[in-house]
């Protein structure tokens, strides 16, 4: 293989790293901030008459909807003898009263579905109609105020994909032509002897899917090398238990690199192909 391929095909790879280290560091973040998103409680308190079935009947009814990712019921002695709750009060409630005044409730964990804040408004005054129920109250303002950094988060994450795809993509093209253009002698020489256009594009043609194959399975194993590593440093942070998403990154990879180099290759062949012997020469 021609030395300007083999330079071009660790261009190629060290490129295709970069591409899958930020896509899967984004696909982690978007993750991450998805599970942020679904991890708001909405405390639902119930009237002390209730029985246990009418009970289960308001978990039925919570269950039905889209917002609620799960529930969790909460009795009052629970409350009562949660060791954070004493904590802050440093007082027995019930003797000082008589009674426990606490209520029975459903912690209800919502999902992704909360950022929409019309619809969570909507679900909440659902849940207030419901037979049984007394109030309803989830952390607000905090609410929007997470989705709101989290919106931001995505959009700048998402712009700063969009443009380091662009400036990898630049990088390939330039690579793959240089490539291209330290055979265009050869280009000339087989239009001299009368060879087709086809006949002169194949080879390059196959060349850069090999080419875009071999830089992609490059690719593949500093990614794995990387997070491995990473992995042995911080292994809190599972990174090797991410087998499916690991695959889809690592597969990409391979697949962009092959495509890329052939729809790149194309062009830069073309170029010499239709190009006037002559002018090859002073190129």
């Amino acid at each position: 293989m021609h030395r300007s391929y083999i330079v071009s095909t660790i261009s190629i790879a060290l490129v295709l790293f970069l591409l899958g280290s930020i896509g899967f560091a984004m696909a982690n973040i978007y993750t991450s901030t998805e599970r942020m998103r679904g991890s708001v409680t909405m405390i639902v308190e119930l009237d002390d008459t209730l029985s246990e079935a009418e009970r289960d009947s308001v978990a039925v009814r919570l269950a039905e909807s889209d917002m609620v990712a799960s529930l969790k019921f909460v009795s009052k002695q629970e409350k009562l003898e949660d060791k954070e709750f004493q904590r802050v009060f440093a007082l027995d409630i019930k003797d000082a009263l008589g009674e426990n005044p606490l209520p029975d409730s459903y912690d209800v964990t919502l999902s992704a579905l909360s950022s929409d804040k019309a619809a969570l408004e909507a679900f909440a005054e659902e849940a207030r109609k419901i037979k049984g129920v007394s109030m309803v109250s989830y952390p607000e303002i905090l609410l929007d105020e997470m989705h709101s950094a989290l919106d931001t988060m995505q959009l700048v994450m998402a712009i700063f994909g969009v443009a380091l795809l662009v400036v990898a993509l630049v990088l390939l093209n330039n690579t793959v032509r240089l490539a291209v253009y330290s055979e265009r002698e050869l280009i000339n020489t087989l239009k001299a002897v009368g060879a087709t256009r086809w006949f002169i594009i194949r080879p390059f043609l196959g060349r850069g899917a090999l080419q875009g194959l071999i830089a992609g399975l490059v690719a593949t194993l500093l990614l794995g090398g990387a997070l491995y590593a990473l992995n042995d440093s911080f292994p809190e942070f599972g990174l090797l238990s991410q087998l499916e998403l690991i695959g889809v990154v690592t597969a990409a990879m391979v697949v962009i690199g092959i495509v890329v180099a052939v729809l790149f290759t194309l062009p830069a062949v073309l170029k010499f192909v239709n190009m006037r012997s002559e002018k090859i020469h002073l190129y």
